[in-house]
């Protein structure tokens, strides 16, 4: 059984806004489409299942952070093999990288963690199996769930995808996923 892929978009998107954003984040455009679309798209080819957690979906608590967002989503899909946490601002998350985590996380413990990484650095999604759950529901405020993932030894599993560290939390950084999308398609020789 597949893991299931929680695509965060509860978020506020402060960041954005203050770097002079004039739209929610996760509206606005890369390449002429939501960046939320992007996000989906690529959720949507993994061929994985997966389920979005919504603003709405946290609106009944006074300050929700990821945390909260991710128990939420964790807890809307209590029987799943393990989850993938997704960020909605990583428009250029490629397929191919949700489906190597959730590879490499069924082949793992029941309460294994894997990070992809690109070129060092940390990406998204985090997997996190089965076994993790009851934490991952126990989530709180703005934290995340780093503190589950540095209590059972993350494997940390290389890729080739620039995507998966590249968010939009700001306009600096929504410019320069604009270029990436436009490098990958010089490259496939599409043009858009």
């Amino acid at each position: 059984m597949d893991p299931i892929v929680i695509v965060l978009a509860a978020g506020r998107g402060e960041r954005f806004r203050a770097s002079g954003g004039h739209t929610d984040k996760l509206n606005s455009l890369l390449a002429g489409r939501r960046v939320r679309d992007h996000v989906l798209e690529a959720v949507r080819a993994s061929g994985l299942p997966w389920h979005v957690v919504e603003r709405a979906d946290t609106a009944h608590l006074a300050l929700p952070g990821m945390g909260d967002s991710i128990a939420c989503g964790v807890r809307a899909t209590p029987d799943a093999a393990g989850w993938l946490i997704l960020p909605a601002d990583l428009p250029l998350v490629e397929a191919a990288t949700l489906r190597a985590v959730a590879t490499c996380l069924q082949q793992g413990p029941d309460k294994g963690v894997v990070v992809p990484h690109y070129q060092g650095e940390r990406g998204h999604p985090v997997g996190f199996a089965a076994g993790c759950g009851p934490e991952l529901m126990a989530l709180t405020g703005d934290e995340g769930a780093r503190k589950v993932m540095q209590s059972h030894a993350p494997l940390a599993l290389a890729v080739q995808d620039p995507g998966c560290v590249l968010d939009v939390d700001t306009v600096e950084r929504l410019a320069q996923a604009e270029a990436l999308f436009h490098s990958r398609l010089r490259g496939r020789g599409e043009s858009q």
